[in-house]
């Protein structure tokens, strides 16, 4: 019987997590040998600003996997406690911390990662919200060998995924773990049979998923209709699209194209409210809005908010805004 391959495994949220757990659920019958996992710091949450694990380290604890939490890996000691482990391969899903060159080059086999796109489309720290906002049809995960630049190192093994025309953040992001970790162990086995073939991406064919921001999900009313509820999906749940009424900030958390118009409606006018939701004219088309969420409440059915306090708010003819500073009133 072979030696099991010692594994370091690094990563920190939810996407991670799902790695890990397939590596765990894999590696009796696979050989493998988790020797350390490394996550984020701990960080407080919540009114009581409680210290949380993120979710890898949650699980590394229940399968008594020592956790590392470095800052970075600027300090020497760090380096070389990642080293005294003598892994033979590094794997990396959304660690959230750069790994420096001589980190890279620490393990036997390198450092390989686990990526929410079909490389070279999206590279970057949102890939899955971006994808959904360019009104990709298809994403996927990429199984790459980790190299100094951000997300250009060669591409190992790739797996797609049909981007639904309902999907958001919440329920791609559940698909593409689930597959993420499905890639990784397949991409494992091809590595022990030296059955992997790199491939070099083409730069030319790339962008740049760049991280959210909570300005993004200002609404501009003059947009389409199709990118306007891209844009709800994509942003969902968080930094969440929003736009201003008379009673302030109103999240927007699930919407839809629609077919009913106005020739002379303003863009961000509502032009209908019923149990299905509000009808919003937009520069092209209009938007049937079903979720909603204002400041210092919960999420809700637009039926719930026509029967709360902040119904006049949502009464036909008002017009939805940007926020003031972008120049419109």
């Amino acid at each position: 019987m072979s030696s099991p391959l010692r594994i370091i495994f690094a990563g920190t949220p939810e996407f991670a997590a799902a790695s890990l757990q397939a590596l765990i659920n894999t590696k009796e019958q696979n050989n493998y040998d988790i020797v350390a996992v490394y996550t984020q710091p701990d960080r407080p949450s919540g009114r009581g600003q409680k210290l949380i694990y993120s979710p890898v380290k949650q699980l590394a604890l229940e399968h008594d996997i020592e956790v590392f939490q470095p800052l970075n890996f600027k300090n020497e000691e760090d380096k070389a406690q990642l080293a005294a482990h003598q892994a033979d391969l590094m794997i990396v899903a959304a660690y959230g911390i750069i790994l420096p060159k001589a980190v890279l080059e620490t393990p036997k086999l390198g450092c390989i990662n686990v990526h929410a796109s079909i490389l070279p489309r999206w590279r970057g720290a949102a890939p899955i919200n971006r994808a959904i906002i360019a009104g990709d049809s298809e994403t996927g995960i990429t199984i790459m060998q980790m190299d100094v630049g951000l997300d250009t190192g060669d591409m190992l093994l790739k797996a797609s995924c049909e981007i639904g025309p309902r999907d958001d953040f919440t329920s791609l992001h559940e698909r593409l773990a689930t597959l993420g970790g499905e890639a990784l162990i397949d991409a494992l086995e091809l590595l022990k049979e030296d059955k992997l073939t790199p491939e070099k991406q083409d730069d030319t064919h790339t962008c740049y998923a760049a991280k959210l921001t909570k300005q993004e999900g200002d609404i501009d009313w003059n947009n389409d209709a199709e990118l306007i509820e891209r844009q709800v999906r994509g942003l969902s749940p968080w930094p969440s699209a929003f736009t201003h009424t008379s009673n302030g900030v109103m999240k927007i958390h699930a919407a839809e194209p629609c077919q009913q118009t106005s020739d002379t409606a303003k863009a961000g006018e509502i032009l209908e409210t019923s149990k299905k939701g509000l009808v919003v004219a937009t520069g092209k088309g209009s938007v049937l809005i079903t979720e909603v969420q204002f400041a210092g409440g919960k999420r809700m059915k637009v039926q719930d908010a026509l029967n709360g306090k902040n119904k006049l708010a949502l009464t036909p003819g008002l017009i939805f805004t940007q926020t003031p500073s972008t120049g419109q009133k």
